[in-house]
């Protein structure tokens, strides 16, 4: 039996809403000779019967241990060069896999690439737009030679992704940067991450206000600053952590201050407007986009959201580099050491 070149693994758990429309893509416009493998993550929904119609090769897990484990779990039982991952609420259309491919074959000093969003996401409701919408331009005007990874659409060499222990399963039992935290080992072990933005997928997630805020500061916010200290990669100006967002967060808590300054000293206004200058400055391009792809009335709104998400990211932060430190400073070890320090001075 020839050995496929892909492996596309899909993690899914109760995901039958947007499973088959995953699949079905897939199907439609994979080669034939790849393998296509599901992990049913202990779904309690028909997401394993709609996988096995679908031609899937469907493994169960026993209990419910997240997508990180899932897709390790995958890999493990997968045959191809590449391992190819695919979230169960993404749609592939009819260049994703030829383009992927084409950079893997054609440029294989690559060991890594992965995609983004489109610019059409399937939910219709704001939120969804705005998040989907954004994702779509950060990766589109990131950096093509990448410092992390992205599982929603992305392949890696499975030969590496084994070497290097897969996703951390311990440190990310549930949804989070365990792709990301798989990018910087990838380039620690001095692998190569390409960004391909042509490499698109459809989301159908319909993110809602609170479910966005909990995910971008639980699961994504936090645990990202602690990868970015504990990988002291601070200072990757790219995606994300472009030097002008920094300094949008900075902005963004001036701002506040303002206002709240200006109740006492009405001076403060001319400080508002300067920050909130700096702002519109500093992200120009990103709210012509929006407007672009929308309407002037969805650019207001993706305004306040972005600024909101500049509030939170920096909020984030804080609490994501306290629990950093608090792992890394243990003030009983510290104290002990410095009791048996004094008493040793005192006894010379």
């Amino acid at each position: 039996m020839t050995q496929p070149f892909l492996s596309i693994i899909v993690p899914v758990h109760n995901g039958a809403s947007t499973l088959a429309s995953c699949l079905g893509a897939i199907v439609a416009f994979r080669d034939p000779a790849w393998e296509l493998i599901v992990i049913d993550d202990a779904s309690t929904d028909a997401s394993g019967w709609i996988a096995q119609e679908l031609g899937a090769r469907v493994i169960k897990a026993p209990s419910q241990q997240g997508p990180a484990a899932a897709r390790n779990l995958g890999a493990q039982i997968a045959q191809g060069d590449y391992l190819c991952f695919i979230d169960a609420d993404c749609e592939v259309n009819s260049t994703t896999f030829s383009q992927l491919v084409r950079l893997l074959l054609e440029e294989p000093e690559w060991d890594a690439v992965f995609g983004s969003y489109d610019d059409a996401p399937k939910a219709t409701n704001f939120v969804a737009q705005y998040k989907n919408l954004f994702h779509h331009y950060v990766h589109q005007t990131a950096k093509e030679e990448a410092s992390t990874f992205w599982a929603g659409c992305g392949a890696v060499q499975r030969s590496t992704f084994l070497r290097l222990g897969g996703f951390d399963v311990d440190r990310f039992p549930r949804p989070s940067v365990e792709d990301i935290d798989l990018g910087y080992r990838l380039r620690l072990a001095g692998c190569r991450i390409h960004l391909a933005k042509g490499v698109q997928v459809k989301h159908h997630k319909a993110w809602s206000f609170w479910g966005l805020l909990r995910t971008d500061v639980c699961d994504r916010g936090i645990p990202w600053t602690q990868l970015l200290l504990q990988y002291r990669s601070g200072l990757i100006n790219d995606l994300n952590l472009k030097f002008s967002h920094r300094l949008s967060v900075v902005l963004v808590y001036l701002l506040l201050f303002f206002c709240f300054l200006s109740l006492y000293q009405p001076i403060a206004i001319l400080l508002i407007a300067l920050a909130v200058a700096g702002l519109l400055i500093l992200n120009a391009e990103v709210y012509r986009f929006f407007y672009r792809k929308r309407s002037f009335n969805f650019m207001l709104g993706a305004v306040l959201m972005h600024w909101f998400y500049y509030f939170y990211s920096g909020l984030s932060f804080v609490l994501g580099a306290g629990l950093y430190w608090r792992t890394q400073f243990k003030p009983k070890q510290q104290l002990k050491k410095l009791f048996h320090l004094s008493f040793h001075n005192s006894t010379l």
